[in-house]
């Protein structure tokens, strides 16, 4: 009786979880656990079609490596009990200074795609950005977001320019809050993993799509329930909406003008009166431009290591761009964030706030819409944590004291 009442001062057992998804956030305290999740529910094509970049992945590795690069230099004693991550972007509060990268033809992670984030990004406090290439529509995104939701909108400029004009105009009229117009994508990057499957959108079904689909039932199954996936930005223009399988370089070559030009931005300036964030900036004489051209902000990016590879690596350019505009214009760091401690160094580095799309890909992918509810938490509470361990009580405190950058 002794050893059972030491036992039991000890030991406590856990109920059993009956409900999988819960079981399976539990064991995901990071977003690669998440990306391991997605890996073994997806068939391969569509991981690889998220998880993917360009030609070697060079950008792609060190779009992440570089914050694993970066140390801190804590400060103790500052007395931190209630760190607050809160800040604001766009003259606007955020509950923690992140932002939901837009991610073209979200659905094929999960049926409730576009909506599913937009609702847990409400839930956080941080904006959500729908992609032109997207497969819920505008309307539909505004109509689940929630009270005080900001919602942006992310523009390519297509040979179209009239159905561009309606697609601003929806914008505007649902509320939207801001337009990210995308400069590095006038022609699609060389993305070698989408080649070698013959990666087609939506997939299509042959013996190896047949075998896969096969391995992973309850995606095939949740595919087959849902209406069939679509370029929703795309219904109406002159180039097909995705509905007929088709090469995603392909697609776009046919929509997007590869004569894209600050002319451009300017035309967009005068058919939106609202905020503008450039986004794909990889120079600093580039963002001296955009300061120039008049935008709300600048996202250093490189498109997630998905078209140039090689490109200069945002957060390793970031102090350049700071330095040199940072006084003028808000500047979100795109590309290469998985951890709560990685906001804490963007902003060290003068970032206000981050940009990141894979993290909430790969959680829809996991375990869809709670999936991403979770993978918000942990950047926030991974924020929080650092901020703690650092010294900083709030966001305003985190300067470049207390991050070291090794030599490039």
């Amino acid at each position: 009786m002794g050893m059972l009442r030491t036992l039991r001062s000890v030991v406590r057992l856990r109920r059993p979880e009956r409900d999988r998804t819960v079981r399976r956030l539990r064991a995901a305290a990071a977003v690669d656990d998440l990306r391991r999740l997605a890996k073994k529910r997806l068939p391969g094509g569509v991981f690889d079609y998220i998880d993917g970049g360009a030609e070697d992945e060079i950008t792609l590795g060190r779009n992440v490596e570089a914050y694993r690069r970066c140390e801190f230099r804590p400060r103790v004693l500052r007395g931190v009990d209630d760190p607050d991550p809160s800040t604001t972007l766009l003259g606007r509060p955020v509950a923690f200074p992140y932002v939901t990268a837009p991610i073209g033809f979200t659905r094929i992670a999960d049926p409730d795609g576009e909506l599913a984030v937009v609702r847990a990004a409400g839930r956080a406090g941080v904006p959500f950005t729908l992609s032109t290439m997207g497969t819920r529509s505008i309307e539909e995104c505004a109509e689940v977001a929630g009270e005080g939701a900001r919602l942006w909108f992310q523009v390519y400029v297509w040979h179209d320019r009239d159905h561009i004009r309606s697609l601003v105009e929806r914008a505007a009229a649902c509320g939207y809050e801001a337009i990210v117009l995308t400069v590095d994508l006038a022609v699609l990057g060389r993305r070698e993993r989408d080649i070698r499957r013959g990666f087609t959108l939506p997939p299509e079904i042959g013996p190896g799509t047949f075998l896969d689909g096969m391995r992973h039932p309850g995606w095939t199954l949740r595919l087959l329930r849902s209406e069939p996936i679509r370029f929703s930005s795309a219904v109406g223009s002159d180039a097909g909406d995705g509905t007929d399988a088709v090469s995603l370089a392909a697609h776009t070559a046919n929509l997007f003008d590869p004569g894209l030009s600050w002319r451009d931005l300017e035309w967009l300036q005068s058919i939106w009166d609202g905020p503008i964030v450039l986004k794909g900036i990889q120079t600093v004489a580039d963002a001296r431009l955009a300061v120039d051209a008049g935008v709300a902000a600048i996202a250093v990016s490189n498109h997630g290591g998905r078209q140039l590879d090689t490109a200069p690596v945002p957060f390793e350019l970031l102090p350049e761009v700071v330095e040199a505009v940072g006084h003028r214009i808000e500047v979100i760091c795109d590309g290469g964030v998985r951890r709560g401690s990685d906001i804490v160094k963007a902003c060290a580095l003068g970032a206000t706030a981050v940009m990141a799309g894979r993290p909430h890909m790969y959680a829809l992918g996991a375990a869809g819409e709670r999936g991403v509810d979770h993978m918000l938490e942990l950047m926030r509470s991974g924020m929080e944590n650092t901020m703690a361990l650092v010294g900083a009580p709030t966001v305003a405190d985190l300067d470049p004291s207390l991050v070291r950058l090794p030599p490039r």
